[in-house]
C-alpha cells in the first residue's frame, strides 16, 4: 500500500496566493532536500508519521472543506506524492501543490494548481532552481518569490522578464517574514510598473509564526 511520511494535517485559513483567506485543509509532508535561509517550517525537516493514502484522504474528508493544499517540507521529494495528488484529484476538491521548484513537476495532475516557489539569491539555495519546470507550468498555475532585500527584488524582476512569465501566470512577491519592510516591497513593486501582486502571509498575521496554522 502506498504511503507518505506526513508531519501534520490541519484545517486553517489559506495565507497565500489566489485562494488566500479561504478555509483550507493542509497536508504537510516531512522532509526537504534544501535549506532556505528564511524557512519557516524547519520543524517539518524530520519526524512525522507514515500514513497510507487512504488514511490521509479519510482525514481530509472529515473536514468537509473545498480547498486542499499539499505542502511541506517539499512534497515532491516523496515518491508517492503524485499518487496522493491523483487520488485527491478524483474527488471534488480544489487542490494546490506548494513546491520549491527544484524537483520535476511534469507528473503533477492537470487539475492541480501548482504554486512554484522560485528561490531567490537571499534564500541561499537559488542554484537549485530547476528552470525546466518553467516550461511545464500550465494555465492556472502560479509563481511565488520570497523577497529578502532589493537585490532579491531586482533579481526576480530580471528572472520574470528573461523567462517571459509575467504575461502567462499570476506572480506573487512575498516579503521575507520580519526581514523586509512591507512598505519597501510595496514601493519597489509600484515603481516597477509591472503586474506583480504583493502578498503577506495572512495566517501569520492572525496567529503568528507557529505550527498547525
Amino acid at each position: 500500500m502506498s504511503t507518505l511520511k506526513i508531519k501534520e494535517i490541519f484545517y486553517s485559513i489559506q495565507g497565500e496566493t489566489s485562494t488566500r483567506g479561504y478555509p483550507t485543509v493542509f497536508i504537510r509532508t516531512s522532509g526537504c532536500p534544501v535549506r532556505c535561509s528564511y524557512c519557516d517550517t524547519a520543524y517539518a525537516f524530520t519526524g512525522g508519521s507514515v500514513m497510507n493514502i487512504s488514511e490521509i484522504i479519510h482525514i481530509v474528508d472529515s473536514y468537509k472543506a473545498k480547498y486542499i493544499t499539499l505542502t511541506g517540507g517539499e512534497p515532491l521529494a516523496q515518491k508517492n506524492a503524485i499518487q496522493l495528488l491523483e487520488a485527491l484529484a478524483k474527488k471534488d476538491y480544489s487542490i494546490s501543490l506548494e513546491t520549491g521548484g527544484f524537483i520535476d513537476i511534469v507528473d503533477v495532475p492537470h487539475s492541480v494548481r501548482t504554486i512554484l516557489d522560485i528561490k531567490t539569491p537571499g534564500s541561499s539555495v537559488s542554484q537549485h532552481n530547476d528552470l525546466n519546470n518553467l516550461t511545464k507550468l500550465k494555465k492556472g498555475d502560479e509563481i511565488k518569490f520570497v523577497i529578502c532585500d532589493k537585490n532579491d527584488f531586482d533579481w526576480s524582476v530580471k528572472f520574470l522578464k528573461e523567462h517571459n512569465l509575467l504575461s502567462n501566470f499570476a506572480v506573487w512577491f512575498s516579503p521575507s517574514y520580519q526581514e523586509l519592510k512591507l512598505s519597501d516591497l510595496a514601493d519597489w513593486i509600484l515603481k516597477s510598473g509591472l503586474p506583480i501582486a504583493m502578498q503577506t502571509q495572512l495566517h501569520k498575521e492572525i496567529w503568528g509564526n507557529k505550527e498547525g496554522v
